[in-house]
């Protein structure tokens, strides 16, 4: 027999957020309402699976509305942001003091950040890589190029040099390694890149044996699983542990519940940036996604609400 751990969301009372913004829209006439018309929005690309259940679900709703997401990195969406290309832009920090500043001197419109949800960043190897517990330690020596092979991390690995593939240097998951996980410290490895999209981190560690990626855990679900238990069968997820020496007990993979708990180290928020002037559209669309359907989606797709009771039980099941 041995233990395992399920949880589920309960008691979601949720209500509907109303947020405010005062200002003139800026050169272009607006037509949206909050339930009605076309907009065009940002989304960092690693976040784009659950934007894409939100995007379908609120329009299945709101038959009148049209939302067109295109999926970018981090920099380019907050550039465009703050060139009034778009209202809203979601990905993984929120608006600073001064770029709030910036938007309200230069279009009267007061912008707001909001948190809708968590994340993993999680590290991939290929299905064929069965070393798949790893410290956190160990992951900034591969990172800063102190470690190069694998048998640096596990000796007796004949895997060879270890192959480094992000997403997208200016993308929110590249943000996140250099800011949170090396504390602001440069990529040093020779043989870290970058490929364009998520989709493409998991293709070449599927094809690479010696390769680790690293993407948001909201690309790893497998959608047969009703549980969120199942990550994709065609590469490893590696377990991270904080401790000096990783071993099955102590190191966790970007489960819910680890999440939650705080077990898995590496997790982020997301963060809808709004800057609406009409307080239309956009607007409701990111504040859909703070309500109890949008924060039952993210929960169903693997990843953790920003909002809501959560239970956490421990079961017993028979082999």
């Amino acid at each position: 027999m041995k233990k395992t751990v399920s949880y589920s969301i309960i008691g979601l009372s949720l209500p509907l957020l109303l947020f405010s913004c005062s200002g003139k829209n800026s050169k272009a006439k607006r037509t949206d309402t909050p339930t009605s018309g076309t907009i065009e929005f940002v989304s960092d690309e690693s976040f784009s699976p659950i934007v894409e259940e939100e995007r379908k679900q609120f329009e299945f709703e709101y038959p009148k509305a049209h939302l067109k997401p295109k999926y970018t990195d981090e920099v380019t969406g907050l550039q465009m942001l703050k060139d009034f290309k778009t209202c809203l832009l979601i990905t993984s920090r929120k608006l600073k003091d001064s770029e709030l500043a910036y938007i309200k001197t230069n279009s009267n419109i007061i912008a707001q950040s909001f948190p809708i949800g968590y994340d993993g960043v999680a590290f991939i190897v290929n299905q064929e890589n069965n070393d798949t517990c790893i410290t956190v330690n160990d992951i900034k020596r591969i990172l800063t190029g102190k470690a190069t092979n694998w048998n640096q991390i596990n000796p007796g690995s004949k895997r060879g040099n270890i192959e480094v593939v992000l997403d997208n240097v200016r993308s929110a998951t590249t943000n996140f390694v250099v800011d949170s996980i090396l504390d602001g410290k440069k990529l040093e490895g020779k043989n870290i890149f970058a490929a364009k999209t998520s989709k493409e981190v998991i293709e070449y560690v599927h094809k690479t044996p010696n390769a680790i990626g690293i993407i948001g855990s909201n690309w790893l679900n497998d959608k047969r699983d009703t549980t969120n238990t199942t990550f994709n069968k065609n590469i490893h997820v590696m377990s991270i542990s904080t401790r000096d020496k990783a071993t099955v007990m102590n190191s966790w993979k970007p489960y819910q519940a680890y999440l939650l708990d705080g077990r898995y180290p590496f997790v982020r928020t997301l963060w809808a940036n709004v800057a609406d002037g009409s307080k239309a559209l956009p607007w409701s669309f990111a504040n859909y996604i703070t309500s109890p359907t949008g924060q039952l989606i993210i929960f169903k797709s693997g990843l953790l609400p920003y909002r809501g009771e959560i239970n956490i039980r421990t079961v017993d099941v028979k082999n």
